[in-house]
Parts: C-alpha cells; structure tokens; sequence
C-alpha cells in the first residue's frame, strides 16, 4: 500500500510544471480601482510578491476610478461620462491626478513591506513607475469634447522592459503624457492592452469584480477563442462596464499577438494563484 501523500505535497508538486513554465514570461495584470480600495488589497499584492519571487516578469496596471469619482463628489461635482468614457474637463482631471497619485503611494508602501513573519518578508521588492505611456487626445467624437481623457499613443516597451530586467515589479496608472507635455486621463484597460502588446507579454491577466461574470449556466467558461469573446460582447448580455472593459482589453490583446489572456474573479480566495498554478484554474482563458 502507498503512503498517503500530504495534500500541500501534493499540490505543490503539481504545481511544480507551472512554476518551471512561468519563470522568465512576462504577466500584464489589470485590476480597477475596488481593488486598490478593498481590504484585500494586501492579500492580492503578497500574490504578486510570490509571483515576482518565482521569476515570473509582472507589469501591474491599476485603475482608480472610484478614487476620482470620490475626490470628484468631494468637490460637490457630478462626474461626466459618454457611454464607458469619462469626459475629463479642467476640475476631473486634477481630481485624476490626486487619485492616481494615491493609488500609487499605496501600491508602492505596500509592496515595500518585508515584515518578519509575514507573507513578504525579505522580499526586498523594487517598484518601477514612470512615463511609460505616451497619450493622444481622444478630442471631439459624435459632438462631445472628450477634453484631457485620452488614449494610449505609444508604449515606451524598452524602457519597461530595463526595469523588468532590474529585477523590479512595474506599476502603471491611468495617465498618459503627450509630446508637449500634457496629462490624459486613460482607460486603465486600454493600458494593460497596449503595454500588454507593446511588450509582447506572454499573458494579459485580468481581475475581475464579482463573482466571474462570463457565467455559463453559473459556472464561468474555462475558455473563449477571440471570436467567442467577440460574440458575447455583441449579443447584447448585460455583463456591466466592468467586465466589458475587461473581455474587450483581452480580445485586443490577443488580437495584437499576446498568446494567452485570463479573467479571474478578484474577490475568490487565491484566484490569481489558482488560476496559473494549477491545472483547470478558477477564470476564463
């Protein structure tokens, strides 16, 4: 008779071909601003931790727009949208400013912690930040001035890729600048596609609010081709602004040669690491 195998060795080696196939790749991973905001923001960042220790190259790009529609609110003003787009006059986008600004002391701060005893110690993380993203004005579409938002013109790929090869964990925020040094206000998922693209990453990863959205008889689809996605954008289900923006940046991602996108939901327990780590994952490839 076999000795009976400790689940945790158990699982550990079979984990064992993913961690050996991931060392070296390149992840994009997206969140929004819940993310930032929730109480599991420092669960989801020891994640990450354990990824960059296991050699896995990651790009984080965080949104934060419940930040600026609160620093918004916080000045008595309505936000303004057309469709999914943030119209970003004068007073939105000094309110963009503060909120990314705080979005990335807090990343930063929290992934700089090293604790004794805690998930993190001894990490010794390095954060990158910087003016990766070059922006283009999104100007004067169907009659409404989109003003300061913009969208992604160019992805300095190179400069990106020197802190990855430094050893440091990249963090990108909604806010691209133009070549006459002006701030957009940018869809944090047409920059996970772009920089996704730009750096030819091996995988787009998105974390999704809810409970994983893309629900086939309450179970999400373990994988889309593309076209599949497509069609469930174009069928008119309503999935929510959240998971939309999330489904179109990994079709255009895939679309633009990244071989593998994944949406996972943020809020279950390990979902990032159960869906790399493990053979059937938790989200939708």
């Amino acid at each position: 008779m076999s000795p009976k195998v400790d689940p945790f060795v158990q699982h550990f080696r079979a984990s064992a071909p993913y961690i050996h196939a991931h060392r070296g790749r390149t992840f994009v991973i997206m969140f929004g601003g819940e993310a930032v905001a929730s109480k599991d923001l420092r669960t989801l960042l020891y994640d990450v931790a354990l990824l960059h220790s296991l050699g896995v190259r990651v790009v984080l790009v965080a949104g934060a727009r419940p930040q600026i529609d609160e620093a918004l609110a916080r000045r008595g003003v309505e936000p303004q949208f057309e469709g999914d787009l943030r119209v970003t006059d004068d007073v939105a986008l000094q309110c963009v400013k503060e909120a990314v600004g705080a979005t990335r002391v807090e990343l930063e701060a929290l992934l700089s912690m090293g604790l004794p005893n805690s998930p993190m110690a001894g990490a010794a993380l390095r954060v990158a930040t910087g003016n990766f993203v070059m922006a283009q004005p999104v100007g004067v579409v169907d009659g409404v001035d989109y003003q300061h938002t913009g969208k992604p013109r160019r992805i300095d790929a190179d400069a990106i890729r020197q802190r990855l090869d430094d050893g440091a964990i990249v963090v990108l925020t909604p806010i691209g600048y133009s070549a006459t040094g002006e701030a957009f206000n940018i869809s944090s998922h047409d920059v996970a596609a772009a920089t996704a693209t730009a750096l030819g990453a091996d995988k787009l990863i998105g974390l999704l609010e809810g409970e994983g959205v893309l629900d086939v008889e309450g179970l999400p689809p373990s994988q889309l081709s593309p076209h599949e996605a497509e069609q469930i954008l174009r069928s008119g289900r309503d999935l929510g602004h959240h998971v939309e923006r999330h489904l179109t940046a990994a079709i255009q991602a895939c679309r633009g040669g990244v071989p593998r996108a994944h949406l996972v939901a943020r809020q279950s327990e390990g979902s990032l690491l159960r869906e790399l780590f493990t053979r059937d994952g938790v989200g939708t490839m």
